[in-house]
């Protein structure tokens, strides 16, 4: 009668075998404490049956071995089976993190409450409880990971941001700095004293020397006024003389040839024709010898110590081009220097074949260096005098298209994908709107690596909510 409890407790065993139940008795939650006893003591308790050493749901009345040929393990009756609830683990010391569940290394939906490895032999990785709390906010990458991966960070800061808009230009003359020489009578070039295009003249040097017919007849007609205004009264004499003074500006006269004619009384049959303005001659149309037309256009001279520049401008950054706006000009003759000008006019059509609009740029050339027709590279600095804003390096900006993205740097290999609005480009930064403000720490480089690690974490996120592990 003294095993009948025993045996009670060993077929209850057995029926809850057959059920497929198992009761986990190695764990030393489920023994009871140590007691002070003796060995000897200890060797007195009995034996009630034999389980598998893998714990697997198999007994055995008699001791025996399994397939591994490793024995059976003894469970004596003192610590024979409880039916009362399992009492709560411990709880972790301070430090420790708590491992919620372990996830599949290669960011399949697969979670695992105990560590595995995968088909290919790699470990799962865990997943702690301090990192899930906020996973869908921010993400955590190890140090060493960070350094291999090339991580870099910036603070932001408020700056000036300068668009550059490039166009391509073309040197022409100042048509306000052009003059045309002609003659108001007709007559016949005797001489020629600047006889190639290209030649330089100042105002008031003689082009060519030239006899007139009408210019003759109107020098003796003031020679006459002149000698007979002593013998009528002064007023009419005076009203004479000035008459054919002026009529001898009409014809184009020089000043200082009405002065010697009146002065001297001779009346001389050529006159040396000087030049009305300083420049280059561009353009000559007249040989020795020739006769010519009144109203002939004879030479054309260029002042060439201010030229134009002729940019074209891609329709859709017209908007951004204003009136005095300063632009850089860089031609092909000399890459490796920039001359400096301001736009003065934007012309008011748009060409049809290239949908760009022209813009003109005055450039000083006091040296003569810069040529017309040279290729220019322009470019202009929109936005210069505006407001300081808080701007992020362009390669801080994760843009999808639809979805603009910045990772900033919380700290401890912490980093935290935050949306932001966008405006101005220029100078490589991008104007921050909404979403940043100046002093957070942004990732410069490697961003794209920390962005898809971010959605990987937030794709585990969504799929253990949905089927939390047990």
């Amino acid at each position: 009668m003294s095993y009948q409890p025993r045996n009670i407790a060993l077929a209850l065993l057995l029926i809850a075998g057959a059920a497929g139940i198992y009761w986990s008795t190695d764990s030393p939650a489920h023994r009871p404490a140590a007691s002070p006893v003796s060995v000897a003591a200890a060797a007195e308790h009995v034996v009630l049956y034999y389980r598998d050493p893998n714990g697997a749901p198999l007994w055995s009345a008699v001791p025996k071995k399994d397939a591994q040929g490793r024995d059976y393990i003894a469970v004596q009756d003192n610590e024979d089976v409880s039916f009362d609830p399992k009492p709560e683990p411990p709880k972790a010391a301070a430090g420790e993190r708590k491992i919620l569940y372990y996830r599949n290394p290669m960011g399949l939906p697969d979670v695992s409450p105990v560590p595995k490895k995968d088909s290919m032999g790699m470990n799962y990785i865990p997943v702690y409880a301090d990192e899930d709390k906020d996973e869908g906010a921010s993400v955590k990458i190890s140090l060493d990971k960070i350094q291999r991966s090339g991580v870099r960070t910036e603070i932001v800061a408020t700056r000036n941001l300068a668009r550059p808009i490039r166009a391509i230009g073309t040197v022409k003359y100042d048509e306000r700095r052009l003059t045309s020489v002609t003659l108001r009578v007709d007559g016949y070039i005797e001489d020629l004293f600047v006889n190639a295009t290209g030649q330089f003249v100042r105002s008031g040097e003689p082009l060519f020397r030239v006899y007139s017919k009408d210019i003759q007849i109107a020098q003796s007609d003031l020679i006459v006024a002149a000698g007979v205004k002593a013998s009528v009264s002064q007023g009419l004499g005076y009203q004479s003389i000035q008459g054919n003074i002026q009529r001898l500006r009409n014809l184009g006269v020089p000043e200082s040839r009405i002065e010697e004619v009146r002065s001297s009384g001779v009346n001389p049959r050529t006159i040396d024709w000087p030049s009305p303005a300083t420049g280059t001659v561009i353009d000559k149309r007249v040989v020795n010898g020739q006769q010519v037309s009144a109203g002939a256009e004879l030479y054309r001279i260029a002042d060439l110590s201010q030229v134009w520049v002729i940019a074209e401008v891609a329709e859709s950054d017209l908007a951004a081009i204003k009136l005095g706006m300063p632009a850089s000009v860089t031609l092909r003759a000399y890459p490796n220097e920039a001359f400096g000008g301001s736009v003065t006019f934007i012309y008011p059509d748009i060409r049809q074949e290239t949908r760009t609009a022209r813009v003109r740029v005055e450039l000083p050339n006091p040296d003569g260096r810069v040529k017309t027709e040279m290729y220019a590279d322009v470019v202009f600095h929109a936005d210069a005098d505006a407001a300081a804003v808080v701007a992020i390096p362009d390669s801080a900006l994760i843009d999808s298209g639809t979805r603009q993205v910045v990772l900033i740097a919380r700290g401890e290999g912490r980093f935290e994908p935050r949306p932001v609005k966008v405006g101005r480009r220029g100078d490589g930064f991008v104007e921050v709107l909404e979403g940043i403000r100046a002093g957070e720490e942004v990732v410069t480089s490697a961003t794209f690596l920390i962005d898809a690690e971010s959605n990987l974490r937030a794709a585990l996120k969504s799929f253990t909510r949905q089927e939390p592990p047990k």
